[in-house]
């Protein structure tokens, strides 16, 4: 038994995502909430409400979420927004955005 919710081209580094990631892994749902409510990181609110669509999925599909833990949470590389900027003598520097495909999966 478990339930899962994806977010797909988060505005986000992956990297920046999974130093939170390795703050719930493997904790209770109402844990990870609480530290995720308390840290003040932009990946931190984002993992709150991915990890809250993940009960409410549970919850949808006639799941009891007493005892669920945080099984696997994933941050992977999603599409790269490409930018330019004006530089020096007529040239143009690259700026790449990065985003984030983020999987959260529950259970017991």
């Amino acid at each position: 038994m478990e339930a899962r919710a994806f977010l797909r081209s988060a505005k986000i580094s992956p990297i920046k995502v999974r130093a939170i990631i390795d703050l719930i892994k493997g904790r209770s749902v109402d844990e990870a909430l609480v530290l995720l409510k308390y840290s003040n990181r932009k990946a931190a609110f984002i993992l709150r409400k991915l990890l809250e669509s993940a009960v409410a999925n549970a919850l949808d599909q006639g799941m009891d979420v007493d005892g669920f833990r945080v099984l696997n949470v994933t941050a992977d590389d999603g599409i790269r927004l490409k930018r330019y900027r004006a530089r020096a003598m007529g040239r143009a520097g690259r700026i790449i955005k990065r985003t984030s495909n983020i999987t959260v999966i529950i259970g017991k």
